[in-house]
């Protein structure tokens, strides 16, 4: 298992000033596109928070209500299969984000996240996103808009994983699944 512990989590004032935030945004692939007002809304929602290396920002299953940009430092994704054994997913760095598939599909946690380098989060949470929806129609499609593209991106990538897979191993059949579809009469 790779998560021992609890986290440590710290919770204090935004380090940066307003504009060295929302210029640090608007370089992130969540939040291009929107105008200075959008962003002022998305600073004035995010909350800093800070985990030590070693630390699990969450766990595959837990609730989710909230996602992460990273503005400093180095997080494992991980998932584990069906033995238990952890999956390597993937390493995030500065500038990516990760935790915003429970923004849209309101299940668990898919994954576990683990700080490898302390980690300076922003966070931000559904009921900020929804505040968004109903303060700002146009940067709330906006951010879904680039949510949407990431996770286009991030489909497109483990199908080329998965097509590379199976075709070291000679299964042809990987993703082939037949299924019974009841009509109704």
């Amino acid at each position: 298992m790779l998560f021992v512990g609890f986290p440590t989590i710290l919770h204090h004032a935004m380090t940066g000033t307003r504009e060295t935030i929302k210029e640090f945004l608007i370089r992130t692939p969540f939040f291009g596109g929107l105008d200075d007002d959008g962003l002022d809304r998305i600073v004035a929602a995010l909350r800093e928070c800070a985990f030590k290396a070693g630390t699990p920002v969450f766990k595959q299953g837990d609730t989710g209500r909230s996602m992460y940009v990273i503005a400093e430092g180095e997080v494992l994704v991980c998932r584990a299969g069906e033995s238990g054994h952890q999956v390597k997913l993937f390493r995030l760095h500065e500038g990516d984000f990760f935790g915003e598939t429970t923004l849209i599909e309101m299940q668990a946690r898919p994954y576990s996240v683990l700080v490898v380098r302390d980690a300076r989060l922003y966070e931000l949470t559904n009921m900020d996103l929804y505040r968004l929806y109903r303060e700002d129609v146009r940067s709330y499609v906006m951010v879904l808009q680039n949510i949407n593209r990431e996770l286009c991106r991030r489909l497109r990538m483990a199908d080329t994983r998965i097509t590379e897979i199976a075709s070291e191993s000679g299964d042809e059949a990987t993703q082939i699944v037949t299924s019974v579809v009841k009509r109704r009469t």
